[in-house]
């Protein structure tokens, strides 16, 4: 597995990672519904390549192929979005990213808001639960968790 920055060309293989991780990673925490709300066929790409860029993201390829991707505001100590695809979860892959990314941190704490899926693997990296929240995406209401780790 290698690590680079996100490139422009990037862009639809990290949104087909990101519906096909949404859609069957979390299929056990989330109906359906929630899941083609927060996953649906059609993203603006153009708005997701600008919020990568504008962010540090991180891809990973195994045998040139995206298997994961995660990035963050380090300067205001936020850990946006860290993805995995289904096939190579419990390989590594988040583990890298994320330890990438609260690297680069400038903050002494860093922030994420989590997926019920996620919040354990967040948990065993030392993220406490701030709060539990409900976002409404599309109309539906998901569960999520505000998580912070002193660095």
């Amino acid at each position: 597995m290698e690590l680079r920055p996100y490139r422009p060309g990037d862009c639809a293989a990290v949104l087909a990672l990101f519906r096909q991780s949404v859609r069957t990673a979390a299929a056990a925490d989330y109906t359906e519904r929630q899941r083609l709300a927060w996953a649906p066929d059609v993203l603006d790409a153009d708005a997701w390549n600008r919020s990568l860029l504008a962010h540090t993201a991180l891809v990973a390829e195994a045998d040139g192929r995206l298997i994961g991707f995660a990035d963050a505001d380090t300067g205001g100590g936020y850990l946006d979005r860290l993805y995995v695809h289904p096939d190579f979860l419990r390989r590594g892959v988040a583990t890298a990213l994320c330890a990438a990314l609260e690297a680069a941190m400038e903050t002494s704490t860093v922030r994420v808001d989590a997926s019920i899926t996620a919040r354990p693997f967040f948990e065993g990296r030392g993220y406490r639960v701030v709060r539990r929240q409900q976002v409404l995406r599309r109309g539906v209401v998901l569960t999520n968790f505000a998580m912070e780790k002193r660095l």
